[in-house]
């Protein structure tokens, strides 16, 4: 976005009083007809053409070699028409120049002064004045200075020079002079020169304050620039239009709306509000501020408008996010006959982006053309950024390549299109195409590559960007360092990611990177932890930490967590959120709550097909495969599009259903609607095919895929094999499986033991064999349980050596005892139970209640039930464990009491149940 930038020049480059240097008193020069007349007539001079036909009248009248004014006048003509190199001529040819002091002098270097790439010229006309033995005079030095200023880039030694022989020239009194010295002293960004020239300055006029004001505004001290002003108010001198100018941009930087208006009130009362450049000024302050309201009454109540008036408001209301008010405000621009330049197109092409407009933004595109604003790097850049948003990458592409000079924005805009369109490895390669060409990154450039190194895992190559960041002290920038904890986090190297995430500064962004990372990991328990600090340290959550906190907590099966974040999203109003609902849709179907999953599915009044796969697929993973078949059929009528997750749904469904043709017709609808199968698709398929015995079509299936089968089709089969003792054809599949994934124990164990069945010893010793010699181990089974806010874990064969193990015992006992009186006997191989009826019914009842708030013992019963997870408890537990009542002995008594059973014997109080009864 580009505003209009008058207010951040220094003010004697912006508004310079003409210099009188080229004209002369009746009283120091006999009046001349002639040469009045040919000098006017220089002076109206309004192109290249008409300037050599002023130079021939004033050669031909004799003017040229006896008019100062006149040869002043041709020379900075020819350098304003763009021939300089005429101007030097001219001055090498004239008489005058040896006889007219540094009147003629001063006129080249000003012309070179006003020349594009000309400054240093200007600087060696100065030197060859001085050698020349011409001494300068009060208007040499202000252009001497002007062309110091433009080179201060390549030299700053130069303009400290002039200024040490201002001083012994004695010119330094002179205000012009002092003026000249604040603006090249701004430029060069030297505020402590800028500062002392002014208080050393003997006398000041409005320009002098102005250009000081303008000098702080433009390098960051916006508060010393408001001060300033209200000391110009206080003296002797009166504000003028551009001191309003210089200083409104400070109240922009620091957001002080209030100021403004102060301004804008002292505006109105000097009459200065009507002066079209103030009007543009307030339009940009309130816009910058977020006043988009203010913004337009200033903009309406503006007596006369130009470009940069419409510039400005439509600036400010893109900058606010109005894009609609943005692009009827272009259209009004248009209606009134106002021609849009470079800066208009530039600033209204990012709101049409963000509209999705991009057929208007085609038609601009044509505007563009029409009216040569192709050069314009800004508008160019633009161009790239809008094709990059709207998919066409190639034509974003074309027009960078054919953009005549690039700047570090075209480069950045360049590497964006690419990432952002699936050319990662293009936009890796222009970060070094752009290097080659002599343009260095910035924080901007790390930011949109890294994205391209995570999407394609290329963690070699984010090394090396983030290794480039560091030597240039980009990564400390928060963006960049948030883009590298995504990018290790995409690569599966979470410890690289934390490490960055510890030593950078944080945000939002950075905690939701973090936990939506470590939600789709094995380290979940990582992303709840991420999520209180991310309370604990004050920062506010968003919908993308709630859709993390709940993924994690619904990959760890953590009901009681989930509802307490499912609680905390009620109370932030962010429940009702589609991403937030649909994770507690997948959060309730995890857990084995499909009946609270339905409930926030029928809840939800926008439902899209996240929302109803969610639902498809927590009907599936729980069995319940003919409600899930059924809502696959019920989403078509409610007029939603399938996509491919929701194929794998269904598909797994039916091939648990065995329900083979329907499957299949399932696939043959989803090729129809030209869903490209991936290996997902056709793991399911294969799986609904060997489940059903057919497995010979299951591996035709998978020899006709159109790419490589991966571990997951592969598993499929050699899973439909296990069922079926197709040893020949398991054997095919194990061995693409050990290539795929040789460091997974289930595949080895799986084929051996299809050998061990079939009596096949010898090939199940060498499978064996095989997994040891790859030093691939079969992963223990565990058990845990969860005692208030801990989580413990056991391990097959983990021995009840040292105090962890038997202080956890001790917490079971202790919160067994919150219903129940544990008497343990010697020996340890009976245990009495007896409920506890003098506790809370309250809170007997809630620890009863439900599996998301089990107690200890029925939590570890819960899970040694469940054959998927197979958890093992360790051998001090056992004898435990084998003593609680199962889920189908406990019944309620006519209190609402939950009461444990034994068979078909309830407990009462008093009553005795031991392991062995």
């Amino acid at each position: 976005m580009r505003f209009p930038r008058h207010g951040l020049l220094p003010v004697p480059l912006l508004r310079r009083p003409r210099p009188p240097s080229i004209c002369f008193s009746s009283s120091s020069i006999p009046w001349d007809p002639v040469a009045s007349a040919v000098h006017e007539g220089i002076l109206r001079a309004r192109s290249l053409a008409h300037t050599k036909q002023a130079h021939a009248q004033a050669a031909s009248s004799g003017v040229l070699h006896r008019h100062l004014p006149s040869a002043a006048a041709i020379l900075l003509a020819y350098a304003d028409h763009g021939d300089p190199a005429a101007s030097l001529r001219l001055f090498d040819d004239s008489p005058l120049r040896l006889r007219g002091g540094a009147f003629l002098w001063n006129a080249l270097v000003r012309a070179f002064s006003s020349a594009a790439g000309l400054h240093s010229a200007a600087l060696s006309t100065y030197n060859d004045m001085l050698r020349a033995g011409v001494r300068p005079d009060d208007r040499t030095f202000p252009f001497a200075l002007t062309a110091a200023a433009a080179a201060a880039g390549d030299d700053a030694r130069k303009g400290r020079e002039i200024h040490g022989s201002v001083i012994k020239v004695g010119f330094f009194d002179d205000v012009f002079v002092g003026n000249t010295l604040l603006a090249f002293y701004g430029t060069l960004g030297d505020l402590l020169a800028a500062r002392q020239v002014f208080g050393e300055m003997l006398h000041r006029d409005v320009v002098s304050w102005n250009s000081l004001i303008s000098v702080f505004s433009s390098n960051g001290l916006c508060s010393d620039a408001v001060r300033l002003l209200l000391e110009l108010k206080r003296s002797d001198l009166s504000v003028n239009s551009v001191s309003l100018i210089s200083a409104l941009p400070a109240c922009a930087a620091l957001q002080d709306e209030d100021f403004g208006k102060e301004i804008h009130g002292l505006a109105i009362k000097a009459g200065l509000d009507l002066v079209v450049t103030v009007g543009n000024a307030f339009i940009d302050m309130y816009g910058k501020c977020g006043d988009s309201d203010a913004s337009m009454r200033a903009f309406q109540s503006m007596q006369e408008k130009n470009v940069v008036s419409w510039n400005s408001v439509i600036g400010s209301l893109v900058h606010a996010g109005l894009y609609e008010d943005a692009l009827e405000n272009f259209k009004e621009m248009l209606a009134v006959k106002v021609k849009p330049n470079s800066i208009t197109v530039s600033s209204l092409l990012p709101a049409l982006v963000e509209l999705g407009c991009f057929d208007f933004g085609k038609e601009i595109h044509g505007y563009i053309i029409r009216n040569y604003m192709y050069s314009d790097v800004f508008v160019a850049n633009s161009l790239v950024d809008m094709y990059a948003k709207s998919g066409c990458w190639n034509k974003g592409s074309d027009i960078f390549y054919r953009m005549d000079n690039w700047n570090v924005v075209s480069w950045n805009a360049m590497i964006a299109n690419f990432a952002q369109n699936g050319a990662e490895l293009e936009a890796i390669r222009l970060v070094k195409e752009m290097q080659d060409c002599g343009e260095f990154p910035n924080s901007v450039t790390y930011t949109n590559v890294l994205p391209a190194c995570a999407r394609i895992a290329s963690l070699v190559k984010g090394k090396e960007i983030h290794a480039r960041s560091i030597r240039v002290c980009s990564n400390c920038d928060l963006f960049v360092s948030n883009a590298l904890i995504d990018m290790y986090v995409k690569c599966g190297r979470f410890d690289l990611a934390q490490n960055v995430f510890n030593v950078s500064e944080r945000d939002q962004v950075s905690y939701n990177t973090l936990i939506v990372g470590y939600s789709e990991s094995p380290l979940c328990s990582e992303a709840l932890d991420l999520f209180l600090d991310m309370r604990s340290l004050g920062i506010e959550y968003d919908v993308i930490s709630f859709v993390g906190a709940l993924s994690a907590c619904g990959n760890l099966s953590a009901l009681k967590q989930g509802k307490e974040i499912h609680c905390l999203s009620m109370r932030k109003l962010f429940d009702t959120h589609l991403f937030v609902a649909n994770s507690l849709i997948d959060l309730y179907t995890k857990c084995g709550r499909v009946d609270l999953g339905k409930k926030i599915f029928d809840r939800i009044s926008n439902k899209d097909v996240a929302s109803w796969n969610a639902m498809i697929l927590g009907y599936g993973m729980q069995g319940e495969l003919e409600a899930a078949i059924n809502l696959f059929d019920l989403m078509k009528d409610e007029g939603l599009e399938y996509d491919r997750v929701s194929y794998i749904a269904v598909l797994s469904a039916c091939s648990h259903a065995g329900l083979v043709e329907r499957g299949k017709r399932y696939f043959d609808q989803m090729l129809a609607q030209n869903i490209r199968p991936t290996q997902m698709h056709y793991a399911c398929m294969v799986d609904l095919l060997g489940r059903a015995g057919l497995m010979t079509e299951a591996a035709e299936l998978v020899r006709s895929m159109p790419f490589e089968a991966d571990s997951n089709v592969w598993g499929a089969l050699l899973g439909a094999c296990r069922i079926h003792g197709n040893i020949e054809l398991a054997q095919l599949a194990a061995e693409h499986l050990f290539k795929l994934k040789p460091g997974h124990c289930g595949y080895y164990i799986l084929l051996s033991n299809m050998y061990a069945e079939a009596g096949r010893w010898n090939e199940a010793d060498q499978v064996r064999a095989l997994m040891k010699s790859r030093k691939v181990k079969k992963n223990p089974g565990c058990s845990w349980v969860q005692i208030g806010n801990k989580l413990r874990a056991f391990l097959v064969g983990e021995g009840s050596q040292g105090s962890e193990l038997e202080l956890c015992y001790n917490e079971l006992v202790e919160e067994f005892r919150n219903y129940c009186i544990i008497t343990i006997r010697e020996p340890a191989h009976s245990t009495i139970i007896t409920p506890h009826y003098e506790y809370k019914q309250s809170m007997f009842s809630k620890k009863m209640e439900s599996s998301s708030q089990k107690t200890a013992p029925q939590l570890l019963q819960q899970q040694s039930h469940r054959k998927d997870l197979a958890p093992q408890i360790p051998a001090g537990l056992c004898w435990f464990q084998d003593m609680l009542p199962h889920q189908d002995q406990v019944s309620s008594s006519p209190l609402g009491v939950s009461e444990p059973r034994v068979g078909s014997q309830s407990l009462k109080p008093g009553d005795s149940w031991t392991g062995l009864e």
